[in-house]
């Protein structure tokens, strides 16, 4: 669909960002995120008031230049909301994604962030009637669905490395794979976020941002350090995940944007080509298992070419959002 006014329209992070700060950060509160004219896909009468909501899929952990609104949220001015709010030129723009964020924290609670340092309040609080579009990129962290399953994936390879180790130690007494079972379960809290999203934000057209693709459709790569049979069972993982996702926005009011298709290709062991970083962790590019920041935009572009109904991005680019645009960050 084209946006026409929508309907009132967690320990290594740490220290790699301790590293990194001097290069990495943007002093302030944040600069806007516009640049280049505003998009004419804001045809309407008054243009957009865009909020970002999620964890790091959406923030950006180590991406050039991490804001300080707060430091400890590892939110980069070059995530895929910045790329967004640049191509709609939008009036405002709110970027309160957080990593490590969980669902519970956008409505329940303050956040616990990766860098010790102030909790930021519920995500939703930036909502408001005036608010016309919503992204969401949440669910990763429920039940440490992808942070333990890394963790352990890297940590037992070597016991069978042609083998699955990582799914058989996530498989409980009963036989059941434990992982497939979270990544089920979170259907019903995203579901939860989503309601209360609607009832803060009435009028706002609402997206749920599903995750791009981690592994490989096939084979195995040095960058990833899981056992050979762990690849395919963790894809499945990430598929069931982004399944609930999608199950959660249809049946809530909301529309999925799948980028799991666009990122074919793009996946962890895809070289000069990967969207995502693989198990080393590289201070001023990105989070192991995090995008690059082409891989950003690449998900900004996907985003908007799905939420125009087949749209081409805006040609320019930009490093940082530059100060003085039309459009204006808070956080």
């Amino acid at each position: 669909m084209t946006i026409a006014r929508p309907r009132r329209l967690r320990s290594a992070l740490a220290a790699a960002t301790a590293l990194a700060l001097a290069a990495l950060v943007v002093p302030g509160t944040a600069a806007p995120a516009g640049a280049g004219a505003p998009s004419e896909v804001a045809t309407g009468d008054e243009p957009i008031d865009y909020v970002a909501l999620g964890d790091s899929y959406s923030a950006g952990p180590l991406i050039p230049a991490q804001r300080a609104d707060p430091l400890g949220c590892l939110r980069s001015t070059n995530n895929y909301p910045a790329y967004l709010a640049g191509y709609f030129g939008v009036r405002t723009y709110r970027d309160v994604t957080c990593s490590g964020a969980e669902t519970d924290d956008l409505d329940r609670r303050r956040q616990t962030t990766i860098v010790p340092g102030p909790k930021p309040a519920p995500q939703l609080n930036a909502l408001s009637d005036e608010t016309d579009l919503v992204t969401i990129g949440i669910g990763g962290n429920d039940y440490t669905l992808f942070g333990s399953m890394i963790e352990v994936c890297e940590t037992v390879a070597d016991l069978a490395p042609q083998g699955a180790p990582c799914r058989r130690h996530f498989t409980n007494a009963k036989g059941v794979d434990t992982k497939m079972r979270d990544a089920t379960r979170i259907q019903k809290s995203v579901g939860r976020v989503l309601r209360a999203v609607a009832r803060r934000a009435p009028g706002a057209e609402v997206y749920v941002v599903g995750y791009p693709r981690l592994l490989p459709e096939r084979g195995t790569c040095k960058a990833v350090k899981f056992a050979a049979g762990d690849y395919r069972w963790g894809d499945r993982v990430e598929r069931r995940l982004n399944r609930s996702l999608r199950l959660a926005a249809a049946n809530n009011g909301a529309t999925y944007v799948n980028l799991y298709p666009a990122s074919r290709g793009h996946d962890a062991c895809a070289g000069s080509e990967a969207w995502i970083n693989g198990s080393t962790l590289k201070p001023v590019r990105a989070a192991n298992f995090h995008p690059f920041r082409r891989g950003m935009r690449a998900a900004a572009q996907e985003i908007y070419r799905q939420l125009t109904g087949g749209r081409t991005a805006p040609g320019h680019a930009f490093a940082q959002p530059p100060v003085g645009s039309g459009a204006r960050q808070a956080g």
